[in-house]
């Protein structure tokens, strides 16, 4: 089996999207593991209220996860760069926002992981997409 031709920029997509696609799946089966791998740990309460949809609300994140990765797996099989270009200002978004939950104290110290993946995943695929343009004005015709 060989690896598909993808672009260096479709590289750096097909990464989140299956980054995506896994971690959606863990948030399915078990969100409580999805939430511990980002640093949010348990209150110490032996049980959840009735009324804390916190798991409901994960799993629901979790398949929207899920089906984003099957988005950018397949816009990386068909190195549609005008997608590639457009996820760099939304993950950028992403990471700001991400950043400013954990700078306020909103989110613990560890979900800074999960903006880092954004911010540094947006950059590579940006520099990726400069350079496959670079690549593409000096090629001879």
């Amino acid at each position: 089996m060989s690896l598909p031709r993808l672009s260096p920029a479709g590289w750096t997509i097909a990464a989140f999207g299956l980054a995506a696609l896994l971690l959606g799946a863990i948030g399915l089966i078990s969100p409580t593991t999805l939430l511990a791998s980002m640093g949010f740990t348990p209150d110490g309460t032996a049980a959840r209220a009735a009324d804390d949809y916190t798991l409901v609300f994960v799993r629901t994140s979790a398949m929207a996860s899920f089906n984003m990765g099957v988005y950018y797996l397949l816009a990386a099989a068909k190195d549609w760069t005008a997608f590639f270009a457009f996820t760099v200002a939304f993950r950028l978004l992403t990471f700001t926002v991400f950043t400013g939950l954990v700078l306020t104290d909103t989110a613990p110290a560890g979900f800074l992981a999960v903006a880092a993946w954004e911010g540094a995943g947006a950059l590579a695929t940006l520099i990726a997409l400069r350079a496959g343009r670079r690549a593409k004005v000096q090629k001879p015709k």
